[in-house]
Order: C-alpha cells, then structure tokens, then sequence
C-alpha cells in the first residue's frame, strides 16, 4: 500500500516538480508553528505564569479556531508531504516518534478536555490552574516541543 502511495501521480509531483515539496514544507512549517504557538499561549496560562488577567475559558475559546484551522493545514500538508516519501518515512524513527507524540499530544488534550476543563467554571479566574490543569499545560508544551524537534529530525535520519 505504501508503494503504491509511493507510485502515485500526486507523490510524483510533489517529489518531480522543484517547488512542490519545499512549497508544502513551508506551509507545513507555518501551520505547525501557529499551532504550537496558540497551544504555548493556552499551556502557559494552565501553567499560571502567563495571562493571568485573561479568563482561561475565554482564552481557550478566542485561540481555538486558530489552533484547528492551523492543526488541518498542517495536517495536509504533513499528509501531501508523506506520500512522496511514504516508504522512506515509515522506516524512519523520527517520523515514528513525531507521530507517536501526536498521539500523545490529542490523549493530553483529551484528558484535559474530559477532565479538568468540565470543572473550569471553578478555576477560570484563577491566577494558578488547578494541579490537573497545570499537568496538562506541561505535557502539552513538553509533547508540542518534541513534535517540532522531531519534525526537525526526520529529514536528517
């Protein structure tokens, strides 16, 4: 399956054409950048070392659409880049790490989603999270930090 990805007339392109595939990484890098950096501000406010005026849940409401938005770009455009490439990249461990770490990056998102932001009402104001709320800005910069670093690698392994 992935040879045929691989074999593609769209892989073709992206790998034949000069501009192509530097043209996709650049948006890949744009969108992943915006995603990061909307996700730091959120992270840093759970941390409560950052934005301590601004209420959490409206915080999260204004960068959401922003973080999604720049999250489907950069899932395009990781995909386009990932067929020309597809055989190489799965026997890659820098690409089997960035995408574990993805994993990763939702399941933290998804506890935080399920846990303590259905208790936000209680703790929106306040200049310190709770100890969940803390735990998942944490692992959202750490996890967010090793996708980039990973992203960086996988060209050079």
């Amino acid at each position: 399956m992935l040879q045929e990805i691989y074999d593609s007339s769209l892989a073709t392109s992206i790998r034949e054409v000069g501009v192509l595939f530097p043209a996709l990484e650049s948006l890949h890098v744009i969108a992943l950048t915006l995603v990061v950096g909307t996700i730091a501000v959120v992270d840093l406010r759970l941390l409560g070392v950052a934005s301590h005026r601004r209420s959490a849940n409206r915080l999260i409401q204004e960068l959401l659409p922003f973080t999604w938005g720049a999250f489907a770009l950069a899932a395009v455009t990781g995909s386009l880049l990932f067929t020309s490439k597809s055989v190489d990249y799965v026997a890659n461990p820098a690409f089997l790490a960035k995408l574990a770490v993805l994993f990763l990056a939702g399941l933290n998102m998804a506890i935080f989603h399920f846990g303590a932001y259905r208790r936000i009402a209680s703790w929106d104001l306040a200049a310190t999270p709770p100890p969940a709320a803390r735990a998942a800005g944490l692992f959202s910069l750490l996890l967010w930090t090793a996708t980039v670093v990973l992203g960086r690698w996988i060209g050079f392994l």
